[in-house]
């Protein structure tokens, strides 16, 4: 609980953002066919934990805690537990905007990706997710990497 109101300290609503096209091509890839990993993260309660952690370390990391500052940190939270979620076969909707949108103008380089692969990998431990059900994912996710890093 304490995790949760760090994450939420700044507003506790999301803020508004200009209308944009919602659709699960936006997630950057398809979901996984079956429910294994779904399960493999401990459905919605583990998803839900790792999110929380991951953002909190992310938070707390210097190397990028920078690239929060400023952002809506509800709407955050909520776009990353329906991604996770969507990709997961866990049967969410995603309906954040596409990863190029998501993070145009953030000027996010290679060592910040890093860093943030690191953090998800730590979230995924501490969540007990089996260690290829993590490398499945962290391969899923990879290719996204060409839309978020511009430098």
């Amino acid at each position: 609980m304490i995790l949760l109101a760090f994450l939420l300290q700044v507003a506790a609503v999301e803020e508004p953002v200009a209308p944009y096209v919602q659709s699960p091509a936006n997630a950057g890839a398809a979901p996984f066919a079956d429910d294994g990993m779904w399960r493999a993260f401990h459905g919605r309660a583990g998803v839900e934990r790792m999110v929380d952690a991951f953002l909190a370390r992310n938070l707390a990391d210097p190397r990028i805690d920078d690239i929060f500052k400023g952002q809506d940190r509800v709407r955050l939270r909520r776009v990353l537990n329906e991604h996770f979620c969507y990709l997961l076969g866990g049967g969410c909707a995603y309906t954040g905007r596409s990863m190029k949108d998501a993070h145009r103008n953030m000027g996010l380089q290679s060592a910040d990706m890093g860093a943030l692969t690191e953090n998800l990998q730590w979230a995924m431990r501490a969540e007990g997710v089996p260690f290829v059900a993590q490398n499945r994912l962290l391969a899923k996710l990879a290719p996204m990497k060409r839309d978020v890093v511009k430098r």
